[in-house]
């Protein structure tokens, strides 16, 4: 029998996890993390928080880039992290790039009462893209409207939206629960009493409404909403790990802001040894063919006891 969630009895998540693993990441030095890439698995360490951010919107360009009427290309983005998003709208519009064949795939967004929450919404992903991407563009540049795909309460629209063009990258960003968009572990019950489901079953999951975890809970409040819990739904759409594998690529950018030194040494640590548990969400992209994490030096901090 599985340990039960030191923080959430109800749900699976990493406290749940062989205490070995947890030990292990924990005793991780930054050297350490470097030396887990492998082929398919890239980590990657930037000094200043200006060539991290600066590196993260340059993978919009690139993929943009390669657009043609014939094979349109885009990519998915998140929000959280955002301080990529006004770069990429600024590079778009120096470099006088037309986003006539593009596509962009919006990660996810908040549900509330069993519909996606509107626009006008405070906490709205949507809403947020075209504040700091969208909206900063030059019209003459546009991505055109039918190219923007963001989830909906009904996900067929946009589950069918991935066949229109390649994905070559998903970026993301990672939970406190360890998940990319908001693919959150499930609850501990019915038929998942006694373990959560298998990777292959969870990699088969597409975008849906997810109960989201305690944990993910609190971290938007602290992220976004100044501690107010009450502010935040308690259910979102998210892409699914079936949307993910036709991404091309996968890269995962921690500043340190979202996850603590812990979370951003446990993720590496599965994925670079390939040890997939849906318990942990982000360690199933072990089986990704090309997935790379993204750190900033500075927010990678240690696993030290220090009281305050």
């Amino acid at each position: 029998m599985r340990p039960t969630s030191l923080v959430a009895p109800g749900w699976w998540d990493y406290t749940t996890l062989d205490r070995e693993i947890l030990e292990d990441a924990a005793r991780l030095t930054v050297e350490d993390i470097q030396g887990l890439s492998r082929p398919g698995f890239t980590v990657k360490i930037y000094e200043t928080r200006e060539d991290f951010y600066l590196a993260e919107a340059l993978e919009y360009i690139q993929a943009w880039r390669q657009a043609t009427p014939d094979c349109p290309t885009g990519v998915c983005g998140p929000i959280g992290p955002t301080e990529q998003l006004p770069l990429v709208a600024r590079l778009v519009n120096e470099l006088e790039l037309s986003l006539r064949h593009c596509h962009f795939w919006g990660m996810d967004e908040w549900v509330m009462n069993g519909r996606e929450v509107p626009e006008d919404f405070p906490l709205s992903f949507a809403r947020t893209d075209r504040e700091l991407l969208f909206n900063r563009i030059r019209p003459d540049l546009k991505m055109p409207e039918e190219n923007i795909h963001f989830p909906k309460a009904d996900t067929r629209p946009y589950i069918e939206s991935w066949k229109q063009a390649k994905c070559l990258v998903m970026q993301g960003g990672q939970g406190e629960v360890k998940h990319w968009a908001f693919n959150d572990p499930p609850k501990r019950e019915a038929p998942y009493q006694d373990s959560p489901p298998s990777p292959a079953e969870y990699r088969r999951l597409t975008t849906r409404i997810v109960d989201l975890h305690p944990m993910t809970i609190i971290q938007n409040a602290r992220t976004s909403g100044g501690g107010v819990v009450t502010s935040v739904p308690t259910q979102a759409i998210s892409v699914g790990p079936a949307e993910t594998w036709l991404a091309e690529k996968v890269s995962i950018w921690q500043a340190g802001n979202h996850d603590n030194p812990f979370g951003q040494r446990l993720t590496a640590l599965m994925i670079g040894k390939k040890i997939p548990d849906s318990s942990v969400p982000m360690s199933l992209l072990a089986d990704h063919p090309n997935v790379q994490f993204n750190y900033l030096r500075g927010g990678i901090g240690a696993c030290d006891v220090e009281m305050h």
